[in-house]
């Protein structure tokens, strides 16, 4: 299949550690990100992979018997060991510090460690089928000191590292989830919620699986992921994943349904906030976006964003003394029974030794999802799309896939509103800023600029320029496109940059739409500018009304007397500047160097002669003698002058 196929792949430097075959067992800790391969046999051998270099270790510890579960604290300062239900063992790993074992049993009798989660540096949580119970890690002491602990029935538990959010499965049936949240060494107890089992045939009773929840960041809020297995007897047997909003404050909430329309194993993943579900017997994946909502259900319900996949295929490199160099890479055996997937986007295969992260792919989406309006809305969500979003932009524009001009308008406003906010939130920031900080109001963060905010540079270069460039596609598309991004930029109030403006006479002009231009110009469609003003002129050669034009939109602007003036003499319309700047009442102040230079330059004797006479007349006007004065540097003019038309033509000063 093509590369276009393939939405999902694996990364391409996985962890890579030692396989499950040569070691006894392999651990992955979930907040640290790091696989822990251990060897049992006199000592204890441990080698501990990480995503980077730096957070690799190997060491040996003493064969206590095995090791059920092995974890660092955050920054790899503090090693937790779970060798017996009964008791866990640490070692620091502190810079000038004793690598000496300490021990800490749980206090509730005839409890079991179900397992323990690292919640800060210092600070571990045990899970005991009858509770939990919070210490504070004191290594230079090597001893632990309980902080809370809590009497609750537990007959599984899931953390997410992310929040410090643990959840605990309690009741018979399982399905009664007690969250805690940890923060800076303080425990807090969170609204319990029920989750809703499918109904089967009695007598049958239905307990939740582990296997069946996943706890996990979307969009910046906390979610309980249920994958519901409906009864095959029921009207739809087909299973589905329900989503439960965490919160601090407040009670749980059911909040969305991903339909998977089908049977079978599933896992599930959370990549660039899509809930990605694997399917293991078709060996395909689908992903869901919450917030591309469905319009009319106040419980939202989801299809797939796009159809099912496979995760691209991946070739494992040979390797050891068995490795021939020219022999090719081994493909990777995809969704195999051996991988066990972690939150959020984590594949690890132990019988392989890879760990590999989940990437999402968006060219392959641009044209899987054939809605322009939901394509745009998916990719403006997504970590890395502008330049996928302007692709599509292009292709919407050009080609086989040109969109009719509401479909144009949809993308362009929707772009925009993005573009906007981000605009807004800046200038809030600056106001705030330059304001100072007001008494009682917490430190504010710029605003991020990601990938989502499309401004007119960006779709200037990318698009709207080549775009007026192509021959095949009819003018009154091409200006009717750039006419309705200029409108969908003053809907959402941002001032359009004079080089969209320019983009449209030059398109105008191109074409001989000089009825057309006179029209934007008459209407004000086209705003005022220096830019504008001064590129109207430029065509007056192709369209001699854009010299009127020009001026007049100068004049609109009434800060650009000196530009029109400047423009005009380097065009060499000396007389055109001076009658300009005489109606604007200037001409008493202007350098009559500057003027006499211009008419010196154009090589008409008469028009210096003229030029050289108004400002005589000026100096006589205003000093009483029509003699440049030493400061305004004309001396090479009055010679100039008095070699061509001789010295009786220079004016005399009137005599009383």
């Amino acid at each position: 299949m093509s590369e276009e196929h393939y939405y999902l792949e694996l990364c391409e430097n996985p962890v890579q550690f030692e396989n499950a075959s040569s070691v006894n067992n392999v651990f992955f800790d979930e907040a640290n990100k790091q696989v822990f391969a251990v060897r049992s046999g006199g000592a204890t051998g441990v080698v501990v992979k990480g995503p980077e270099d730096k957070s690799s270790v190997a060491f040996r510890m003493d064969d206590k018997g095995e090791v059920k579960c092995i974890k660092f604290s955050i920054g790899n300062k503090i090693l937790a060991v779970q060798r017996t239900p009964k008791s866990v063992d640490f070692i620091n790993f502190i810079p000038d510090y004793l690598h000496l074992e300490f021990s800490q049993e749980c206090k509730m009798k005839n409890a079991s460690i179900l397992g323990f989660c690292w919640t800060n540096w210092n600070e571990i949580l045990f899970i005991t089928d009858q509770g939990i119970e919070f210490y504070q890690v004191l290594p230079d002491k090597r001893n632990l000191k309980l902080l809370k602990s809590q009497s609750i029935n537990v007959n599984w538990y899931m953390y997410c590292p992310e929040t410090a959010v643990i959840l605990l499965s309690t009741t018979a049936q399982g399905n009664v989830l007690q969250p805690f949240a940890f923060k800076s060494g303080t425990m807090s107890k969170m609204s319990k919620f029920e989750i809703e089992l499918p109904v089967v045939p009695k007598p049958a009773k239905l307990n939740l699986s582990e296997r069946d929840i996943a706890v996990a960041t979307i969009y910046g809020q906390l979610y309980v992921m249920y994958l519901k297995h409906h009864s095959r007897t029921t009207d739809s047997p087909c299973a589905e994943v329900v989503l439960y909003q965490l919160t601090r404050e407040g009670s749980c909430k059911k909040t969305n349904v991903l339909k998977l329309n089908t049977t079978g194993k599933f896992a599930l993943n959370v990549v660039d906030n899509l809930v990605v579900v694997h399917h293991q017997s078709s060996q395909t994946s689908i992903i869901f976006d919450i917030k591309l909502r469905e319009p009319d259900c106040a419980l939202n319900v989801h299809q797939p964003v796009l159809p099912g996949r496979s995760i691209h295929p991946y070739r494992i490199p040979l390797t050891g003394p068995a490795a021939v160099p020219s022999q090719p890479p081994v493909p990777c055996e995809l969704y195999s029974s051996s991988w066990s997937v972690f939150q959020p986007d984590i594949i690890i295969s132990a019988s392989e030794g890879y760990l590999w992260y989940l990437q999402v792919k968006l060219p392959p989406a641009v044209n899987l999802l054939k809605d322009k309006g939901k394509l745009i809305d998916f990719l403006l969500r997504r970590r890395d799309c502008k330049m996928v979003i302007l692709s599509v932009c292009s292709q919407m524009l050009n080609g086989e896939d040109k969109g009719s001009l509401p479909v144009v308008a949809t993308v362009f406003d929707k772009l925009n509103q993005v573009y906007k906010e981000y605009l807004e939130a800046e200038q809030t920031y600056t106001v705030a800023m330059e304001s100072g900080p007001s008494r009682g109001s917490t430190a504010r963060e710029r605003p991020v600029r990601t990938q989502a905010v499309i401004d007119q540079s960006d779709m200037y270069t990318h698009v709207l320029s080549s775009f007026t460039e192509k021959k095949d596609i009819s003018h009154k598309f091409i200006i009717a496109v750039l006419m309705e991004y200029i409108r969908s930029l003053n809907q959402v109030q941002i001032t359009v940059q004079h080089y969209l403006y320019e983009l449209v006479i030059k398109t105008l002009v191109h074409h001989s739409l000089f009825y057309m231009l006179h029209q934007f110009l008459q209407y004000h469609v086209l705003s005022d500018s220096k830019p504008l003003a001064c590129l109207l002129l430029s065509l007056e050669g192709t369209y001699p009304a854009a010299h009127q034009l020009s001026l007049d939109m100068l004049k609109r602007l009434s800060t650009a007397n000196d530009e029109i003036v400047e423009v005009l003499l380097s065009r060499q319309q000396v007389l055109g500047a001076l009658r300009f700047i005489r109606s604007v009442g200037g001409h008493d102040n202007i350098s009559a160097r500057k003027f006499l230079d211009a008419a010196l330059q154009t090589a008409d004797q008469m028009l210096f002669y003229t030029i050289f006479r108004f400002f005589e007349q000026r100096n006589l006007r205003l000093r009483g003698s029509p003699s440049f004065n030493p400061g305004e540097h004309c001396e090479e003019h009055v010679v100039y002058f008095k070699q061509v038309f001789g010295e009786q033509a220079i004016m005399k000063q009137a005599t009383v």
